[in-house]
């Protein structure tokens, strides 16, 4: 015989640091894309998206991308040829390898970047002021102490 749901005694659902941080995480997530998407930048919101964040001024080999986003090389593909066919990225020779290709922005992936840091600024500069500049210190250097902290350490 199968117990019913409200025969079972669950646990309590507990308030915790990683529910909050969650929470926190999702509300500064969907306050960027609606304003990527507000500055005409919908890809960027995307999966697609990530590849952006993973260019810097001279490129990446596309071949590397795979590692750095921790998604299959087909994968990268895909959205590399979407940011290719909007414009966003293009695809140029590695000099160090012939048969390889260098994924780097173009003018129209550089503005769409500049857009999100402004608006990365932006929602930074509405928190610092509802937290007070200290507080927002504080929790940078917190949030900071904790990455840095491995699962063992106290």
């Amino acid at each position: 015989m199968v117990k019913k749901l409200d025969e079972i005694d669950l646990p309590p659902l507990i308030d915790h640091i990683g529910w909050r941080l969650t929470l926190v995480s999702r509300r500064w997530k969907v306050e960027f894309d609606a304003a990527l998407i507000a500055q005409g930048h919908d890809w960027m919101t995307q999966a697609q998206g990530a590849v952006v964040g993973q260019l810097r001024n001279a490129g990446v080999p596309q071949g590397d991308l795979a590692g750095l986003l921790g998604i299959s090389k087909q994968a990268v593909q895909q959205h590399v040829d979407g940011l290719v066919a909007i414009g966003v990225v293009e695809r140029v020779p590695d000099p160090a390898d012939a048969r390889a290709r260098i994924v780097q922005l173009t003018a129209k992936g550089a503005a769409a970047l500049a857009d999100s840091n402004m608006i990365k600024l932006a929602i930074e500069s509405r928190y610092r002021s509802v937290l007070g500049a200290d507080a927002f210190t504080a929790l940078e250097r917190a949030l900071d102490r904790l990455m840095a902290a491995g699962p063992d350490e106290e």
